[in-house]
């Protein structure tokens, strides 16, 4: 599998951009056991990791499969800018989390405004959920996978 994605806003995008986009979060914090969103919600809402660990999950038979746990400067949460704006996991804080939070028709409003700075956002975020995709693959492999070494999955 390829390297993941710079998935820190503070490296992926252009200091121009990083700015006009931190103006607009609001700081917030998550106590431990905090779902932050299910699968097939509104996605109206994005963070970036201040501190603590957030794990992605998603529904399984018999519970949640852990697909990725991220950390500071981390992107929680790309369904936002795709419609139909639907959570495709679930997120929830391990740790005690601080983050900003972004509105997300805000930030698609801006980028629409400046289809260069949508361009950007869109490429960093798409390289995020092609990553987090193929974590989602690999941790399933790992579940469901036949153990003897032979058969098929269908």
């Amino acid at each position: 599998m390829n390297a993941p994605p710079t998935t820190s806003m503070l490296r992926a995008l252009p200091a121009e951009y990083r700015e006009r986009l931190m103006r607009t979060p609001r700081e917030v914090s998550f106590r431990p056991g905090t779902r932050l969103f299910e699968e097939g919600g509104r996605a109206e809402r994005f963070w970036i990791v201040r501190s603590g660990t957030v794990d992605l999950d998603l529904r399984v038979p018999g519970g949640r499969a852990i697909v990725e746990t991220l950390g500071p400067d981390e992107l929680i949460g790309w369904s936002w800018l795709f419609t139909p704006h639907v959570w495709h996991l679930g997120a929830e804080a391990t740790t005690a989390v601080r983050a900003h939070e972004f509105d997300a028709a805000a930030v698609r409003s801006m980028c629409r405004d400046d289809p260069a700075l949508g361009l950007t956002v869109a490429q960093w975020v798409g390289g995020i959920l092609t990553h987090r995709l193929c974590s989602a693959r690999t941790r399933l492999l790992d579940l469901y996978a036949p153990r003897d070494g032979g058969g098929s999955l269908r």
